[in-house]
């Protein structure tokens, strides 16, 4: 797979060495309270291990990138389309960025960025979708800067931090890529 470009990062594939820093974000509150509820219980070595290899070997039916620092190729996250219609041309968009170092700084919107130009020129999609908890200011406006639409919520969905939130559905036609 040829890499994708971005100004400060690369969307490439998995790597062994990336392993160990999925290990250290994979049971880390701060990252996985904002991710869907596949983190709500610790994961052991062996299942992050599966996912891993699954990723490695090409096993996965999504279209899946570590987001790394340009000029190193360092780890930064991850990001996938998937679920992909390719019908209907649509599909899911789940992006992590794993190193907190990294949080708040733009990656996480260059690498939607370059994913969406992928997406949408060069697989043919129309659409690209995803749901964001109601408390996740910071990726609901990184979502927004980066072209997204609200189109509604699932009322009091989510149930975390001792209350129910919303799930936000929020989506980008090509024509709003474009």
């Amino acid at each position: 797979m040829p890499y994708i470009f971005g100004n400060r990062v690369v969307l490439r594939e998995y790597r062994d060495s990336d392993l160990d820093h999925i290990r250290q974000w994979v049971n880390d509150p701060e990252i996985t309270d904002t991710l869907s509820d596949n983190f709500l219980y610790p994961h052991s070595k062996y299942e992050t291990e599966f996912f891993f290899r699954t990723m490695v070997e090409g096993k996965s039916s999504s279209k899946s990138f570590i987001i790394a620092v340009k000029d190193s190729l360092e780890y930064i996250g991850q990001i996938d389309l998937y679920k992909i219609d390719w019908k209907n041309r649509f599909a899911l968009l789940a992006v992590v960025i794993g190193r907190k170092e990294y949080l708040g700084k733009g990656y996480g919107s260059e690498a939607i960025r370059i994913l969406q130009k992928f997406a949408f020129e060069e697989l043919n999609l129309n659409r690209i979708e995803l749901e964001v908890y109601e408390y996740n200011e910071r990726a609901y406006k990184c979502y927004l800067k980066c072209g997204f639409k609200e189109e509604g919520r699932y009322r009091k969905k989510i149930y975390k931090k001792g209350k129910y939130w919303d799930s936000i559905c929020m989506s980008i036609l090509r024509s709003e890529y474009e």
